[in-house]
């Protein structure tokens, strides 16, 4: 065993110190876990703050939920609490956790209630556990409280067990992360007699909570759930300190199991052997290949079998491993001690040969090394040769390749011929030389067996041509004797170090080929913004990296159907679809080779990421006899559906949230447009109504005064109502793409002063001033759009700017284009506001109050100027209060001269 494993042991995991450097850099995060609702999380996490308290620590409350239990507001007593910041849903006041005052304020340790709660939208964050995480990331030490049902993988298991399906749900990165986790438990009598006490719900919830969710059994398996993620978690801090600190292990606090396979079919019974003690032990397990130099040699049917164990393993619920590593037994050794396994299983050395004379079997130097970890060696149930679970096993002899022999007999010829040249000038033993290099070529370009046999063949040659006695096989000299084993020893162990590192050469250039081609292939799904895209891509890649026929199916109302394929292909029988379907529901492969449906044309494997199974990959190739995958192939697959799924999901990530943009656009517009004609039709029909109403009743004995200033109201509304089902139907046009402007070259001033005229009215409290020179190019525009887009200019204006103040209406030529501004002095637009008052239906807030108007009027202006071909900008004057909008118009260039219009 090489001396260098000890050392290596001895190091920290590199990705252990950075994740400890990393945690030692943010705020640390202890999380309070129960079993279910009222087991006391709460009144812990306050315990235990005021322990923190009591240490001179600064502790606050960020948010604490006590839902009414007097001993938990008594323990908030002595606390400093951050008040809430309320957050306007839906014309409800809703209080929210303050995140920035909890940052402004900075303190040590912050106690925050109910980890997976959904923030009320508007805030900076949906979930409380994003609030959280930027708390940690700034610092803060954060107690925390969390129900089991709420972790995002647990959750198919806890509605199966209460038949109530949690929607708010925390991601097991969460937990990964705490640096503690402390069970909050109670027995089921316990809990239950709290809810018959009323210390968790009001009676009525309560006799309902006990009928559906606070049964015993389901109490039972929740505390064995919230057991066991804690385990979990605290296993994989105890595998992390012994990583970060070098410490080799094992440590049996938990059972690991690891079984060792290689290429022989009897490694399946190893790894059934290893999942029934996996089992008794309720251990975690695993199976490692470990990939050496010799496992380059390996022929097809050797890795299949590989293969096919590893595929076994992950279906008897193990973790499938390929190492890459200089010896098995230490590689082992080095991985079981790095992830604290307690078992090794592996089978037991093959016959007895020459070479474990002299070199011992992994076997025995794992069990020479292996310290406190126990070896348990099986001799396997497969006969040798018999096939494992359909795998074909390897054949006895390796395939003879006739042509690299006889080049290797030529590159002997060739050292034969100059070696007679310069026999005239060199010592005989010098010759060996050349003859060495005729081995070393056949071991570079050959491998090993045709250079063994072009060292057999030089030996003969250079004995036979040049020791003396010459052309004969006797050496007289005893040097030449000593000269010509050393030639044979040098040759051997050159040929067998040069083909390894040519076989070692070969592979890392097909790993590079390899991870180029990943390379290219994510780059490529990176740039690709559509589906048909994303699925064409993934399908030739595939294709063209693995040799096979590639169908790729996506699900399609309550099916699943073919969406892409190279070579293209759209033909599925019954029993492919079958396949596929059970692929797609069962988020397990299925179909040829696979357990389920082997009779289908192909194997049909699913597209997974972390949340779901997006689609299913069909596989097919020519190849009828054994798995369709070598290991490395295998691997290569998993990593290119892996790219190809994440791809497939942020486009369909992109798409729902276009269409949750839409919908939530859509109501937006629907309520706002609801809100608006309550408000803008129903205020001027009042009016109306009103005024009319009084003239028939009181005509006869109204002054005439008073009866025209009723009529002006009718008329006034009227005009109003008029101007706002205009804007309606502009703003329909607009929308669907109707509006069609009657362009023609006119005279900017005209359209200004027509627009103040049909404004007098509106802007009569108001001084305007007009300055529109004279020699103003003419623009090319729709007169009608554009006075009615600046009226609505001046209409806003009016309505926002005070009495008596001054409208100003200006316009110049400016780089190309003719521009117009019109400026008021009123309170100015807020600056977030800037960039959304042109949406339609959007009205500025002032404070918590929004200002009167439909919204529409800004909207139409900027549909109907960019219609036009120019620009409208909305802006602040920096002179003095007041909001300011400027129109581009450009300047066209087939203006006609003055004489032209004579």
């Amino acid at each position: 065993m090489p001396d260098d494993r000890s050392d290596q042991a001895a190091r920290p995991s590199p990705d252990a110190l950075l994740e400890k450097a990393r945690a030692e850099m943010r705020g640390r995060l202890k999380i309070f876990l129960g079993a279910a609702p009222g087991v006391g999380k709460t009144y812990e996490m306050l315990v235990s703050g005021r322990a923190k308290l009591a240490d001179g620590v600064d502790v606050v409350v960020g948010v604490v939920e006590t839902h009414g239990r007097k001993e938990t507001q008594a323990l908030l007593d002595g606390f400093e609490i951050i008040p809430r910041v309320a957050v306007n849903y839906k014309g409800r006041a809703l209080e929210e956790m303050d995140l920035d005052a909890i940052l402004a304020r900075k303190p040590d340790l912050v106690l925050v209630d109910e980890l997976a709660h959904t923030n009320a939208e508007g805030s900076r964050h949906p979930k409380r556990y994003l609030d959280v995480q930027e708390l940690l990331e700034r610092g803060i030490d954060v107690y925390t409280t969390l129900n089991i049902q709420h972790v995002e993988s647990l959750n198919d298991v806890v509605s199966q067990i209460t038949r109530i399906h949690v929607r708010e749900t925390v991601p097991d990165s969460i937990i990964d992360v705490a640096d503690d986790v402390e069970i909050i438990d109670l027995t089921p009598d316990d809990l239950i007699k709290r809810l018959h006490d009323g210390k968790v719900y009001v009676p009525q919830t309560a006799q309902r909570a006990l009928t559906n969710y606070f049964k015993p059994g389901n109490l039972t398996a929740l505390r064995e759930l919230a057991l066991r993620r804690t385990a979990q978690r605290v296993d994989d801090q105890l595998v992390s300190h012994m990583q970060a600190h070098a410490i080799s292990g094992p440590w049996a606090a938990g059972e690991r199991v690891l079984v060792a396979i290689d290429h022989r079919p009897r490694c399946a019974s190893l790894v059934r052997y290893a999942k029934r003690m996996a089992s008794r032990l309720r251990a975690p397990w695993s199976a490692v290949y470990i990939e050496t130099t010799r496992s380059i040699g390996l022929t097809e049917e050797q890795r299949d079998t590989i293969a096919a164990t590893l595929r076994l393993a992950e279906q008897l619920g193990g973790e499938a491993l390929t190492l890459p590593g200089r010896q098995v037994a230490e590689e082992l050794l080095r991985h079981a001690t790095s992830n604290n396994v307690t078992h090794i299983v592996i089978g037991s050395p093959e016959k007895q040969t020459w070479r474990q004379w002299l070199w011992p079997s992994p076997v025995d130097e794992l069990i020479r090394h292996a310290g406190d970890i126990s070896v348990h060696v099986m001799s396997g149930n497969e006969k040798e040769g018999e096939a494992a679970r359909g795998v074909k096993p390897a054949p006895a002899v390796p395939t003879f390749n006739i042509r690299s022999y006889m080049l290797a007999t030529a590159y002997v010829v060739i050292a034969l011929g100059v070696s007679i040249v310069l026999d005239q000038v060199l010592d005989v033993r010098n010759l060996a030389l050349v003859f060495l290099m005729a081995v070393l070529t056949s071991a570079v370009i050959h491998g090993l067996r045709p250079a063994l046999y072009s060292c057999l063949l030089g030996a003969f040659a250079f004995n036979f041509f040049f020791l003396p006695p010459r052309f004969t096989l006797t050496i007289r000299d005893p040097e030449s004797v000593i000269a010509f084993f050393f030639f044979i020893g040098v040759a051997v162990i050159a040929s067998n170090l040069t083909a390894t590192v040519q076989r070692q050469a070969a592979a890392a250039r097909q790993r590079a080929r390899t991870t180029e081609d990943l390379y290219i292939f994510s780059r490529k799904l990176a740039s690709t913004g559509t589906l048909d895209d994303v699925l064409w891509a993934t399908a030739f890649q595939i294709a063209s990296m693995l040799k096979v026929r590639v169908v790729l199916l996506l699900p399609e109302d309550d099916t699943i159907a073919v969406k892409a394929g190279y070579p293209p292909d759209d033909t599925l029988d019954d029993a492919d679809i079958a396949a596929a379907r059970w692929a797609w529901e069962h988020n397990h492969a299925a179909g040829r080779g696979a357990d389920t449906l082997p009779g289908a044309k192909r194997l049909y494997v699913p597209l997974r990421t972390g949340r779901t199974a997006v689609g299913v990959i069909g596989l097919d190739s020519d190849r009828r006899d054994g798995p369709l995958f070598t290991p490395e192939q295998q691997r290569l697959l998993d990593a290119l559906a892996d790219q190809a799924a994440l791809a497939i999901e942020r486009i369909q990530l992109v798409a729902d949230v276009d269409r949750a943009r839409l919908a939530a656009e859509a109501d937006r517009l629907r309520s706002a447009l609801l809100t608006s004609i309550s408000h803008d039709l129903k205020t001027p029909l009042a009016a109306i109504l009103g005024a009319s109403g009084t003239l028939r009743d009181y005509f006869e004995s109204m002054p005439a005064e008073d009866r025209n200033d009723l009529l002006t109201t009718v008329i006034d509304e009227s005009e109003r109502l008029n101007r706002f089902i205009a804007n309606l139907l502009d703003m329909t046009k607009i929308e669907s793409g109707a509006m069609e402007p009657n362009y023609g070259l006119h005279y900017p001033g005209d359209i200004v002063g027509s627009a103040l005229r049909r404004a007098a009215k509106i802007l009569k409290h108001h001084r305007t001033e007009v300055t529109i020179p004279a020699d103003l190019p003419m623009v090319r525009v729709d007169p009608v759009l554009f006075e009615q887009a600046l009226f609505n200019l001046l209409d806003n204006a009016g309505k926002y700017a005070p009495e008596d103040t001054v409208i100003r209406v200006g316009g110049w030529v400016d780089s190309g284009s003719v521009v117009f501004q019109i400026a008021d002095e009123g309170p100015g637009i807020p600056p977030g506001d800037l960039t959304r008052i042109f949406d339609t239906f959007y009205r500025v807030r002032k404070g918590d109050q929004v200002r009167a108007g439909t919204g529409l009027g800004l909207s139409i202006c900027r549909g109907f100027i960019e219609a036009m071909g120019g620009t409208i900008v909305a802006g602040n004057r920096k002179d003095r209060a007041g909001a300011v909008f400027t129109i581009r118009l450009p300047i066209p260039h087939d203006i006609p001269k003055l004489d032209e219009l004579k």
